[in-house]
């Protein structure tokens, strides 16, 4: 009986699909699915936080500038440390942002925190079933456990249609998301 693969081998299958896209399609597919929207009514003033993509992720800008447009607020993710919630700093199109302990663009501290409402989770790969697989940090799934103590918080993966495997090994702290888009669909998990 051969083993089933591991999440890290399911992490790079699911990369490597996405990194062999085009620049060309991938900007197309982040124009597309920012052109599209989300499934669903955005109330005006709900707090939208996104992220800074790296490598070859979905850009969200142009989606993020469709819901400012429609009354949303919009934040990016802070890190502050492994083990750490993410915090949420506003943000706008345009404004300067400085490089985090991670390498990524993150809004200055400076910025007014903000709980999101709607959280765009980047992912390295998910399932028909809503469960994702990160970069292995465990970032997303802390601060979604964490926030939705809060309050409801609606999470929505993006990702490219060719992120889309089988069958993610979920364990017992990985936090399912309630809708994925991809540049050719929106799948809706929350009555599964």
């Amino acid at each position: 009986m051969s083993a089933l693969p591991s999440k890290g081998d399911l992490r790079k299958t699911a990369l490597d699909a996405r990194d062999a896209m085009e620049v060309a399609a991938r900007a197309a597919a982040s124009e597309k699915l920012g052109a599209r929207g989300l499934p669903f009514e955005v109330a005006a003033g709900a707090v939208v936080s996104g992220y800074s993509p790296i490598r070859s992720e979905l850009d969200p800008v142009p989606l993020m500038q469709k819901l400012a447009a429609q009354g949303a607020k919009l934040a990016l993710p802070a890190i502050l440390g492994r083990g750490k919630s993410l915090v949420f700093r506003a943000w706008l199109p345009g404004d300067r942002l400085t490089m985090g302990p991670l390498g990524i663009l993150e809004p200055s501290p400076a910025a007014a925190g903000l709980i999101p409402d709607i959280m765009l989770v980047p992912l390295a790969a998910f399932d028909g079933l809503g469960h994702r697989i990160g970069y292995g940090a465990g970032h997303y799934d802390f601060t979604l456990a964490h926030l939705r103590k809060l309050k409801p918080i609606t999470a929505i993966g993006l990702a490219f249609a060719a992120q889309e495997i089988k069958a993610v090994p979920a364990l017992a702290h990985d936090v399912s998301l309630d809708y994925v888009l991809t540049e050719k669909k929106a799948f809706d998990f929350r009555n599964l």
